[in-house]
């Protein structure tokens, strides 16, 4: 073979790995639902493209119903507002305030996350409910009683989940958190029977509801981080741990074990926290794609947040506000 001939052969399968490698990295950077909405496939896009570089600032939100005191309160100290809010379906006489800020806050150019403390089926809403016992191996059995009232709190999740759908909000959906802990019934029964929930749950949302405006985010205890409870990437988006840490650290030996078990295939977040992580030590080691301080206390009380900290934080270079995010590139509505 004569040397351009060799060499148009080397500059051609260089050109194909490229493209092969192109291929990859596109699949790895899509969202598990195949039909997965243009505001989900936007906002999706968007995380992939600050992620390493930014970190999104995020704050849970106590009660819908009532005034925003945490929004308030950060505006008041930083002058800024958080890039991503946090709700909850916690309590069914508050869900459709928080399809109403949900969707208010998409609207006025902000990310939306929501979490559910899905109280025990057969016994009711609640916190405590959430931790209470519950029989999952018997719920995953078609029509047993568990089942029948499992199925029951789905469908009416499922009912405010398609409300933001049908108003093309995307969301950062983030169910069964803090799954590979012992306190909540969904973490009590080890791995497979977790996984096996995740995975009803993925599909009646998905595949039977078409519910493409959802973002999957699995969610480990930073206490127990262990690749058993992985439900898999063909039904996870983004990965993350949390730790309510006694200082500002940046929490990179979570990140770390988190980026053991998922490499680079999704992003990893800190999807609770107390104390907010120095910005100043995030990099490589720790590249957190979001912060989510938890309400009330966890961001007012001095001890987890002083003011003069948080503002400095909120105005850092690392950390993207609300603000921020059009010129990050994220399109609002």
């Amino acid at each position: 073979m004569s040397l351009s001939r060799r060499a148009a052969c080397a500059g051609g399968l260089a050109l194909a790995a490229t493209a092969q490698s192109a291929r990859a990295d596109r699949a790895a950077r899509s969202l598990c639902d195949p039909a997965a909405s243009p505001e989900a496939k936007a906002l999706y896009a968007f995380l992939w493209r600050i992620y390493g570089r930014n970190t999104l600032t995020g704050q849970q939100e106590g009660v819908a119903h009532r005034a925003p005191i945490e929004l308030d309160y950060i505006q008041r100290v930083t002058g800024r507002q958080p890039a991503i809010l946090g709700l909850d379906y916690i309590d069914p006489r508050d869900n459709a305030a928080v399809n109403e800020r949900a969707t208010a806050w998409h609207k006025t150019g902000g990310i939306v996350t929501l979490c559910w403390h899905w109280g025990a089926p057969d016994i009711g809403p609640g916190y405590e409910n959430a931790k209470k016992g519950f029989d999952l191996r018997a719920a995953l059995k078609p029509g047993s009683p568990q089942n029948i009232a499992m199925r029951r709190d789905l469908s009416r999740i499922g009912d405010l989940l398609t409300v933001l759908r049908d108003r093309n909000v995307p969301v950062l959906w983030r169910p069964l958190h803090e799954f590979s802990g012992d306190w909540f019934w969904w973490g009590k029964h080890g791995p497979d029977a977790f996984k096996a929930l995740w995975a009803l749950m993925f599909d009646e949302f998905t595949r039977r509801r078409g519910l493409n405006n959802l973002i999957w985010v699995a969610g480990w205890a930073g206490q127990n981080i262990d690749p058993a409870w992985h439900p898999g990437r063909d039904r996870v988006d983004i990965a993350g741990a949390d730790l309510y840490a006694e200082d500002h650290g940046d929490l990179a030996p979570m990140f770390q074990e988190v980026k053991a078990i998922v490499g680079d295939s999704v992003p990893i977040c800190l999807h609770e926290n107390g104390p907010i992580p120095d910005p100043a030590g995030l990099g490589a080691q720790a590249d957190w794609l979001w912060f989510m301080t938890w309400h009330t206390q966890w961001l007012m009380d001095p001890a987890q947040n002083a003011s003069d900290r948080l503002k400095a934080f909120y105005g850092s270079q690392r950390y993207l506000t609300k603000d921020e995010l059009a010129a990050a590139g994220f399109a609002a509505p």
